[in-house]
């Protein structure tokens, strides 16, 4: 009789063959004020695998950010299921959400990733707690590895436009995601740090994450493995 699993993770193996990174299946999002109703997600679909860079490109108000916070649990979808690494995400307790989303997923934003009154090294060891303090690599190193290893006792008001930008994925990375959510991660950025930004997820990618990347860039098309068009809360085929 093999041993007995424990109960220290949600991420529990169901079988021998590696899930897809991520799945949704029919998602659909309603939101009402008063009598008004507007769908924002209309039956989304979409799988996403280890390795791969994936770019969702589509108008303002098409449903990207709905659809992000949809696929990390940060928001519930009216219809439609979402799985990470196999587990189903999507019409679970908070508290099951937030630990998947500690676990296996890293979720970038443009400018909201870091807490102000934490020091950069802090801000990543707060996330590293939320998924129990097992992390790969210690702050100091991971902050290294993005090149600001010597800004890690900074406060974010501290940093220039690229430091916060490498400071944000170190926050996204902190636990090493399977799977890494961005919503317009480069939308302030330069070209420079653009591209910099970019190549690192680029190489994250090649490590086996899956990442997802919500963005208006040219430049994020550009380097993804695929694209998807999203209009009116419907991909486009």
């Amino acid at each position: 009789m093999g041993a007995p699993k424990t109960a220290t993770s949600v991420l529990e193996p169901e079988s021998d063959v590696a899930p897809p990174a991520l799945e949704a299946g029919s998602l659909y999002r309603f939101f009402r004020s008063g009598d008004e109703e507007t769908l924002a997600l209309r039956g989304v679909s979409l799988t996403l695998h280890r390795g791969e860079l994936v770019a969702v490109v589509g108008p303002s108000g098409s449903g990207k950010s709905t659809l992000l916070a949809c696929l990390a649990g940060l928001d519930e979808p009216d219809g439609g299921v979402v799985r990470v690494g196999g587990q189903r995400i999507s019409h679970q307790p908070e508290q099951f959400r937030a630990r998947l989303r500690a676990e296996r997923i890293g979720v970038l934003y443009q400018d909201r990733n870091l807490l102000g009154h934490l020091t950069v090294e802090q801000n990543v060891e707060f996330v590293q707690r939320m998924a129990g303090g097992s992390a790969c690599s210690h702050p100091r190193v991971l902050l290294a590895s993005l090149g600001i290893g010597e800004r890690g006792a900074a406060h974010p008001n501290q940093l220039s436009g690229g430091e916060l930008a490498r400071a944000g994925l170190a926050v996204a990375l902190a636990n090493d995601p399977l799977v890494v959510l961005a919503d317009e991660p480069t939308g302030e950025l330069d070209t420079a740090t653009e591209s910099e930004v970019l190549a690192i997820l680029r190489s994250r990618a090649s490590g086996g994450a899956a990442i997802l990347i919500a963005s208006h860039s040219p430049a994020v098309a550009a380097v993804a493995d695929r694209v998807i068009g999203l209009v009116d809360g419907q991909v486009q085929t």
